[in-house]
């Protein structure tokens, strides 16, 4: 199993409502997605000087069915959107032993 992990830091215009926005397209998408085995979506209540705003943790079957749903038009909407309502964004993937 492979695991994709991504953290981001929004923009403080409209935050509360496009941190909302995210996390509900991202979540629609497992239902969208064959590849995409299961995501969990969480919006940061901490709010230290070191943490993300959200961040979404997925599982794959394999590397292949990551690459396929990084390329799948459906994620790439939610991708625009992201891009467009964040300044940054970290990821990790790893298989799962």
């Amino acid at each position: 199993m492979v695991v994709h992990i991504v953290m981001f830091k929004f923009k403080d215009e409209n935050k509360a409502a496009n941190l909302l926005e995210v996390k509900e397209k991202l979540e629609e998408l497992v239902e969208k997605i064959d590849v995409l085995k299961t995501i969990e979506v969480g919006i940061d209540f901490n709010h230290s000087q070191r943490a993300m705003d959200l961040s979404l943790y997925s599982t794959f079957e394999n590397e292949a069915d990551l690459k396929a749903y990084a390329v799948h038009e459906e994620h790439l909407k939610v991708v625009e959107l992201i891009k467009a309502v964040t300044i940054e964004s970290k990821v990790v993937d790893y298989i799962l032993n």
